[in-house]
């Protein structure tokens, strides 16, 4: 399809979207376009953030409304509010020419009473967030009766977010005969578990091939120390002057304390996460979109929905557990045509990760050597030099000083005045990289750190006092001593808390840690997800003997017997007991 002209849609949308810059359709609204506009069978679109979804949606629903039924006639649910917000604007300015529709975005964050007022009024089309919406529907305020089709858009998103009971119970209170059209980046087991329940017989469309990153998005990787990864995020920013990205972490916390170091080191940049309001979320956002802010930490939640184009770099501060994950956050630069780069900062254990989701995702990693001190000194000199030829001079403003400047510049020939203006300029880098050792670690490369149980002395073990936990992971979970450990010291953000006797059995483990972490552990590890499994950590009780044969760890047998040798031992005592008796 060259031109939206060959779509047929109303002539008023043609305008609005003329005006608006569209021309001709992106691949996914070339064929989704017609399939909405003329057939009312289910349709699966399969297409990443960033092609078009909005518009593939959003156009025929716009041209197939009947103005004069004061009916909402399409729901639209998507995962985020600024999501939401943004398709309500995008819907409204294609119906620019349109008088009388009406829609209305409906969202958790803002007035419920403002949001009921405007469904009185009638809502020809409503794009919600399963939260609200759900509620809305609770109270009567929102009523599908008359659905004609319903859109899930970034269903993926929504499901990975929790919302799988809202959707059910919003999908419930719709007609049976209806529309189903599903948008998503990726096809998990859960997106195809509710196909099978709520559409018939869909039509599939794929804009992209499923689970692939974008193919003109260079995917690379650095392995360091973890105690290094903000260094490393430093040099990332320094190497790349006109940076603008978003550095991904994984929790709260660590967005906050990421983004504070960044400010306080004299970096443009500032976080979102779920503690801010939407009033500050909005401002920070304003910031980011108009490149005031170069650099946006953020969490996997807080990001969801953003559409911002331009992305230079997406920066994985802490690879996701989940291989999906990464290829979403990849997926928000190299838009439009345009080259990204994707980068992931891991340590020695993470290469397994890696592997994994180069196996699905059909991507593939280099690994490259963080930049050195010199390398970033020299990108940034050529930078400035590149800056001040490009200045523009008003002759008019400037020349009435000139003659002081040269007078107080005589003295220094050519050479030495550029040498006095480039350090003035420039003194900062070096002065900070003069002496910036090399950080890269290779994977066959020993830890400088030695196992925190090994650093323990046994006058700090007598000394401290160990509190036992239960945790609902195991070796079944691909969970081993070591990487229970690095699950401990992610939850605390730490490396320092003194880690004491591990078991790992098949579904489940035990660990000791310092009693002074008791509410930090349980608060940081409890409800997170660790490889699809959602964690429940508590003070353990007593370990049943007959699991702790399945331990991976430290077991509590004797050093240096086998199972068979307890079995034996066993047997004579009870042997010995039986003669005793008699």
């Amino acid at each position: 399809m060259e031109s939206f002209n060959n779509t047929k849609l109303n002539e008023n949308i043609l305008i609005a979207i003329n005006e608006m810059g569209f021309e001709k359709p992106t691949l996914i609204q070339a064929q989704t376009i017609p399939h909405l506009m003329f057939s009312k069978q289910d349709l699966i679109a399969t297409a990443q953030t960033g092609t078009g979804k909005t518009g593939a949606f959003g156009l025929p629903a716009v041209h197939l409304t009947h103005i004069e039924e004061k009916q909402t006639q399409t729901l639209v649910l998507c995962p985020t509010r600024e999501l939401c917000i943004q398709i309500a604007k995008d819907l409204t300015n294609f119906s620019k020419y349109i008088n009388g529709l009406n829609i209305v975005a409906v969202y958790g964050g803002a007035s419920i009473d403002t949001q009921t007022k405007a469904l009185r009024k009638g809502a020809h089309i409503v794009i919600g967030t399963p939260g609200r919406t759900k509620d809305l529907i609770r109270r009567k305020r929102l009523h599908l009766a008359d659905i004609r089709r319903i859109i899930l858009d970034e269903a993926d998103e929504m499901l990975t977010m929790g919302f799988k009971d809202d959707l059910e119970a919003i999908l419930a209170e719709t007609p049976e005969k209806k529309q189903t059209i599903l948008f998503s980046a990726t096809m998990f087991k859960k997106i195809v578990s509710i196909t099978k329940t709520y559409m018939q017989n869909p039509v599939e469309i794929s804009a992209s091939r499923v689970n692939l990153g974008a193919e003109n998005v260079k995917h690379i990787y650095f392995m360091v120390h973890a105690s290094d990864r903000y260094e490393v995020l430093k040099r990332i920013a320094d190497m790349n002057p006109n940076i603008y990205g978003i550095t991904f972490c994984r929790t709260r916390k660590e967005t906050k304390e990421i983004a504070n170091k960044l400010m306080h080191d004299g970096y443009n940049a500032d976080a979102i996460h779920g503690d801010l309001s939407q009033a500050q979320r909005d401002e920070v956002m304003g910031q980011f979109r108009k490149r005031k802010l170069h650099m946006l930490v953020a969490t996997d939640v807080a990001a969801r929905g953003l559409d911002v184009n331009d992305l230079t770099h997406v920066i994985n501060f802490n690879l996701p557990d989940d291989a999906e994950i990464y290829v979403h956050r990849s997926g928000r630069t190299g838009r439009a045509g345009k080259s990204g780069i994707s980068i992931a900062i891991i340590h020695t254990r993470e290469t397994r990760k890696i592997r994994e989701i180069e196996r699905i995702s059909k991507i593939s990693f280099s690994k490259e050597r963080v930049p050195s001190g010199k390398d970033i000194c020299q990108k940034q000199l050529y930078a400035l030099i590149d800056k001040i030829k490009k200045v523009d001079v008003d002759e008019n403003q400037i020349e009435p000083f000139l003659p002081t400047i040269y007078e107080k510049l005589e003295s220094l020939d050519r050479e030495e005045l550029i040498k006095h203006f480039v350090s003035a300029e420039f003194n900062q880098f070096l002065t900070y990289y003069k002496n910036a050792k090399d950080i890269n670690l290779s994977k066959s490369k020993k830890p400088k750190q030695k196992d925190q149980r090994e650093k323990l002395s046994r006058k700090e073990r007598q000394c401290s006092t160990f509190e036992s936990f239960f945790i609902n992971v195991g070796s079944n979970h691909n969970v081993n001593p070591a990487r229970l450990m690095g699950i401990i010291n992610e939850g605390l953000n730490s490396r320092d808390a003194m880690i004491g006797r591990i078991d790992v059995m098949k579904k489940f483990s035990f660990f000791e840690i310092d009693a002074s972490k008791k509410n930090q552990i349980i608060k940081s590890l409890n409800g997170k997800i660790i490889g699809g499994t959602k964690l429940s950590v508590e003070v353990a009780k007593e370990k049943p003997e007959s699991d702790l044969s399945f331990s991976k760890g430290r077991s509590s047998r004797s050093k240096g017997r086998s199972k068979k040798e307890d079995r034996k031992r066993s047997k004579k005592k009870q042997s010995g007991s039986r003669r005793r008796k008699k």
